[in-house]
Formats: structure tokens, C-alpha cells, sequence
């Protein structure tokens, strides 16, 4: 899949993750793209994006929807762009198989030109906590945290 413009790929990603292909998602990647995960999970290439979006795709993913809200894109030069989008996510599974309810995120996905075709080199994926500021580490675990 390419994409002719960086504003596509909010879109595009969004298209893939609901036919649940991971190969079509994964390319849009450069081979050697970083992809960094909510909880901070690092895949360092094409292929461990694709392993790692098949396994969610077809398991706590695998009824999900995955819709794009607002789009904002910043070009650095003629062929790099960064692009930040707001998704909503819902469907999710708990691993008890109930719904885990809704999720609202923040995908920034960095872009590059190459041969007239945009591809992202990076990504990094976090969820909005509302009400909260940042995470305090507890004997529980993080927990979001507000200090106003």
C-alpha cells in the first residue's frame, strides 16, 4: 500500500486495522520503522510491526473499531511530516472476554517521501487520561495522576 500524501495515513491505517490485516498495515511502514505501543513496546522493523498487529488483530483486537478524529499535520521539508491523529477505539476485549470500554488515543506517526510515496518511519501510540496530568508509580502499578 502507498500513500501519496502524509494526511492519508490516519486513514489508511485506520482502513487496515478494520479488515484486520496486519500485512496491508505494516506496509506503510518503512522497512525499518520503530512503532512504539501504549505501554511502551518497541518493534524495531516492518515485520515485528506486522507479527505483533496480526497477534492483536486476532485476538483482544479482533472486534474493534478503530475511527479516526482530528488530523493535524506539520511538514519539516518537502518529504518529511509529522502527522498526529486523535482515535477513538472500541470493541476492545478484556481477558475475561468482557468489553474493556472505550479508549481515546493519540497516534503520531512520522512520515518520509520516497520515490513520489509517503511511508512512516516511526510511530508512537498514547492514550488520553483525562483528568490526569501524568503517571505516579504505586504499589499497584502506574495510576494516572493530577497534581492540580
Amino acid at each position: 500500500m502507498s500513500l501519496s500524501s502524509p494526511e492519508e495515513m490516519p486513514h489508511a491505517f485506520a482502513r487496515a486495522w478494520m479488515a484486520r490485516d496486519a500485512e496491508a498495515l505494516a506496509a506503510l511502514f518503512a522497512e525499518d520503522a520503530d512503532f512504539v505501543n501504549v505501554v511502551g513496546i518497541w518493534w524495531q522493523d516492518r515485520a515485528a510491526i506486522e507479527r505483533a498487529h496480526d497477534y492483536a488483530l486476532t485476538s483482544f483486537f479482533a472486534q474493534t473499531t478503530l475511527t479516526p478524529g482530528k488530523v493535524k499535520v506539520r511538514y519539516l521539508g518537502d518529504d518529511v511530516a509529522v502527522v498526529h491523529c486523535r482515535f477513538v477505539l472500541t470493541g476492545q476485549k478484556a481477558p475475561d472476554g468482557s468489553d474493556a470500554g472505550r479508549r481515546n488515543t493519540i497516534l503520531v506517526f512520522v512520515m518520509r517521501r520516497t520515490d513520489l510515496k509517503w511511508y512512516c518511519v516511526t510511530a508512537q501510540n498514547t492514550d488520553i487520561m483525562p483528568g490526569a496530568e501524568t503517571l505516579r508509580a504505586t504499589s499497584d502499578g502506574l495510576k494516572p495522576q493530577d497534581y492540580r
